[in-house]
């Protein structure tokens, strides 16, 4: 049974993906029409939320902040047990959760709009901000609080009310997170809607600003349902995200940076690496040292602050790991350790011919191909040639390659001589072609997806 298999109609449970018997959460979902009454809910406690002002946003989303940081421990071990994120990152996730709150926290005394000069007489030409009413927000379970946080803080501090949906496997910590939330803000803003897809369509159909992170198949039928109703939407939908070595790369920490972004929290997040492209003379090097490097990452109980590499969700995403690797050359791992919990090891593959599934598909595991490339042009062509485009990562000590690469790499993000991985949230966050869909989500261009512009003209009551 999956971590979030439904029981009936209805009751879901959440377990432990390193040890399957270990029930964290029986739920019910409420189904459709309770879904479109949260937001009704929520609709009629926003007015409330925004005449509060400035000020009270501000002190509500920093007190969230400080409630992050003083349940850290706790949240980090509910993150290690419910989505078996390994306590290392989940404890820099909490850390990262309460540093977005406080970010956002001092958003509310932005300047929301610009006073303009009339074409022709006396008046005022004004254009505001304004937050849209009920933000619905649907999240995945491998970041199960700082996803939700870099969604709802920004909706917040701009004055909309939000319902969350989160992923099954992480109803637990969005409840914990509900919690905390629910006592700096007023009753209604903040409320978290457990489910499915029911929930999550009606979540879409019946919300005012729609933000969605998860698998590109469901995030284009959201995209089809806001667009439908002319609501604003933003869909992040994955990676399949590229490495880029050149022969003047330091191999050596080239493969750690790329054996962390491929094996990192079992390969669970959408930034991870699952391509390799070596160009050159650097493949034989390369190929030696990441295999070696992924030889060595811990595997094991993400408890163990030394794991690196934990389980993954479920007994189906490890399953699509071994399905994925069956039949290519396989440099290190390809294996599943015996024992209890849903485990792979972190493996490198090569050979895969083109239309493979690796090179078409996330796979969402902690597994990348390796790739030969001649020369950067061809490496940039390999990169680009699959449907996503969120992130690479290029290595290189030539300055002049590496601003080239920024030129002609179709990702929203490029990373020189770092992991794919890894996330600033006081920057942009997003891709191209079928990894995003609408606005940037994080840092200050947030606010403008939780808001609409209104254009106000004051014109004198009576002329001199």
């Amino acid at each position: 049974m999956t971590a979030a298999s439904p029981l009936s109609a209805t009751a879901y449970r959440s377990v432990n993906p390193a040890d399957p018997d270990d029930v964290v959460l029986r739920f019910s979902a409420p189904g459709a029409f309770a879904a479109v009454d949260t937001v009704e809910r929520a609709r009629a406690a926003q007015a409330g939320w925004l005449l509060a002002g400035a000020a009270a946003r501000s002190a509500a989303l920093g007190a969230v902040a400080a409630a992050v940081e003083a349940a850290a421990a706790e949240l980090a071990a509910l993150a290690v047990r419910e989505v078996g994120k390994p306590l290392t990152e989940a404890r820099a996730e909490v850390a990262r959760t309460a540093a977005i709150w406080r970010y956002y926290a001092q958003t509310p005394y932005d300047p929301v709009g610009a006073v303009h000069e009339t074409a022709a007489g006396a008046g005022l030409l004004l254009s505001r901000r304004r937050p849209h009413g009920v933000a619905g927000l649907i999240t995945p379970w491998n970041f199960p609080f700082a996803i939700p946080s870099w969604k709802a803080a920004p909706a917040l501090a701009v004055g909309n009310a939000v319902v969350l949906k989160p992923a099954p496997q992480a109803t637990a910590c969005a409840q914990r997170l509900a919690e905390i939330v629910q006592q700096a803000l007023p009753a209604g803003v903040f409320t978290v809607l457990p489910g499915d897809a029911t929930e999550g369509n009606a979540l879409v159909s019946a919300s005012d600003v729609v933000s969605f992170t998860g698998s590109t198949t469901v995030g284009q039928a959201v995209v089809r349902t806001a667009t439908s109703r002319g609501i604003p939407v933003q869909a992040e939908m994955g990676g399949l995200n590229a490495a880029v070595v050149l022969p003047d790369a330091d191999v050596e920490r080239a493969a750690a940076h790329i054996a962390a972004a491929i094996a990192g929290y079992a390969g669970q997040k959408c930034t991870a690496t699952s391509r390799v492209i070596a160009v050159g003379a650097a493949l034989d090097p390369l190929r030696d040292a990441l295999a070696e490097a992924l030889r060595a990452v811990p595997v094991g109980d993400p408890a163990d602050v030394a794991t690196v590499c934990g389980p993954l969700i479920d007994a189906r995403a490890r399953d699509q790991v071994v399905d994925a690797v069956h039949g290519l050359r396989v440099l290190a791992g390809g294996t599943v350790p015996d024992g209890a919990g849903w485990y792979a090891a972190p493996t490198l593959v090569e050979g895969a011919p083109p239309g493979h599934r690796l090179l078409c598909e996330e796979v969402f595991g902690p597994v990348a191909a390796l790739l030969p490339a001649e020369s950067l042009e061809h490496a940039v062509r390999i990169s680009n040639s699959v449907p996503h485009g969120l992130v690479t990562s290029l290595h290189t000590a030539d300055l002049d390659a590496a601003l080239g690469g920024l030129d002609r790499l179709d990702t929203g993000m490029v990373r020189i001589n770092a992991p794919s991985t890894g996330v600033d949230f006081h920057l942009p966050f997003g891709g191209t072609k079928a990894s995003s869909h609408g606005a940037r989500e994080q840092g200050r261009v947030a606010l403008e997806f939780y808001a609409a512009t209104r254009t106000y003209t004051l014109a004198p009551a009576k002329v001199a």
